[in-house]
């Protein structure tokens, strides 16, 4: 999330922390009485997927290459598979039964087939010959990525908690619970059966109240952020539902989604495209809302004369220029994770017409127009809610102070004991026969054509 103000954010007065907590707290209720009943029991259903092929942890010690051999004549135009690396590979075995045992490996060859030299931390399958189980082959599946994966989560915890500090720490710490309820809930209830919209719905309710509230703290700016990006998910459901209805998409857009309907046919490929949606616009979403009602309140703190017009005025200036950045940011998200689909497409020989109507590309403008539309609406909506409630909190501090003070009732003998004393004499000197001191006397009676009646 990009808001982040190391300053807290004045506490808002009392009827208005009541209007937030009634609102706030029944919709919370809901959510969380909604994932009590759609969370999946008994687990999600087990997939059949082929045969648990043993995996080892081994070090690569030597690398022969060798040529190969000629290849059998095959139709011109013909994709080449591999790029024809031959010769064998010897890897020590780390760890299991055959822990310290030397194998020869053929050396990796095909489409994505890992480059390995020696020294080479990799991972070995053992593959056993149909004809006969008591042979086996090895072959390198991929590298060792596990330590530089810890290394590379190090830093990036390291760099958060380093600029950020606490807050930071609340990051990490919201970023985690995300993850939490992605993969004990969104998934196993998708898996299970569940409708995928609801369950996405739910699931990125649940997420924005945790992490907004855990990130940011509980005030009446992170209310107005959750009650915004709240809407605005509503929102994006219904315009979700809509435009997919209207552009007849299926779901199956992908391979993945092919595949998944492979091996779980009772999955909704449709309202897990949905769910995707969804899921995909509260990253964008809560970036925004927060930092819409950290400008209104940061505008109002600057500046208290502002009235709510002018303040919900001048914060969606800010969020025009927010929200004409961020739209090319999720645009980009989109092509940068559908490249290899975009690559393909550019090889098509059918009309541009064609493509960008077929199902693999219609599915990614739907998925950021919509995400787009969701965005450009939670920018009025948390904006306004921003400035009524930094608004009306302010009237309700200046109500003591605004207020008539009462006018000061003079002490009675203060004022007969004036009225009995003398007046000064016609040169400037003060008359000594008061009672009262000199000074006092020209307090009360500075001058001889001045009304008391302002001091009194």
């Amino acid at each position: 999330m990009a808001a982040d103000h190391t300053r807290p954010a004045p506490s808002a007065p009392p009827r208005v922390r009541r209007i937030l907590v009634v609102t706030v707290v029944p919709l919370f209720v809901a959510t969380v009485l909604a994932a009590a009943l759609l969370w999946p029991r008994g687990g999600s259903p087990q997939t059949d997927g082929g045969a648990d092929v043993p995996r080892h942890p081994g070090t690569v010690t030597r690398v022969v290459s060798e040529p190969c051999p000629p290849a059998p004549s095959v139709p011109e135009g013909t994709p080449r598979v591999g790029d024809g690396r031959c010769g064998t590979v010897d890897v020590r075995v780390d760890d299991g039964p055959n822990a310290g045992q030397q194998v020869r490996t053929p050396v990796p060859d095909g489409p994505g087939a890992p480059r390995v030299e020696v020294g080479d931390e990799v991972i070995l399958v053992e593959l056993s010959d149909p004809t006969d189980p008591t042979t086996s082959n090895w072959n390198i599946a991929e590298h060792q990525r596990g330590t530089p994966m810890v290394w590379l989560a190090v830093v990036f915890a390291a760099a958060i908690v380093a600029f950020g500090r606490w807050r930071g720490l609340a990051a990490l710490a919201g970023l985690a619970a995300s993850f939490a309820i992605l993969l004990t809930f969104v998934l196993p209830g998708i898996g299970a059966g569940r409708s995928p919209l609801l369950v996405a719905v739910v699931g990125a309710a649940l997420i924005m109240f945790v992490v907004l509230y855990l990130t940011h703290g509980v005030t009446a700016q992170t209310s107005v952020a959750v009650l915004g990006t709240l809407g605005s998910l509503v929102l994006t459901g219904v315009l979700a539902t809509i435009a997919t209805a209207a552009t007849h998409l299926t779901g199956f857009g992908s391979e993945d989604a092919t595949t998944l309907s492979m091996f779980q046919g009772d999955v909704d490929l449709h309202g897990l495209l949905l769910a995707g949606i969804i899921i995909g616009s509260l990253g964008v979403l809560d970036d925004v809302t927060v930092t819409q009602a950290a400008t209104v309140t940061e505008l109002a703190n600057a500046n208290p004369g502002l009235t709510r017009l002018q303040l919900y005025r001048a914060a969606t200036r800010v969020g025009r220029a927010h929200i004409a950045s961020t739209v090319n940011t999720i645009v980009l998200a989109y092509a940068g994770a559908s490249l290899p689909l975009l690559l393909l497409l550019t090889a098509d020989s059918r009309p541009i017409g064609q493509i960008l109507t077929s199902e693999f590309l219609a599915q990614e403008i739907v998925r950021s127009a919509v995400a787009t539309l969701g965005l450009i609406a939670a920018v009025p909506l948390t904006t306004g809610l921003a400035a009524v409630v930094t608004a009306a909190g302010r009237i309700d501090a200046a109500q003591p102070t605004d207020a008539p003070a009462p006018r000061p009732q003079p002490d009675r003998t203060e004022a007969l004991a004036a009225l009995s004393s003398p007046r000064t004499t016609g040169s400037d000197e003060p008359d000594r026969t008061r009672t009262a001191p000199p000074s006092e006397a020209t307090d009360r009676w500075p001058e001889s054509n001045r009304s008391t009646d302002t001091a009194w």
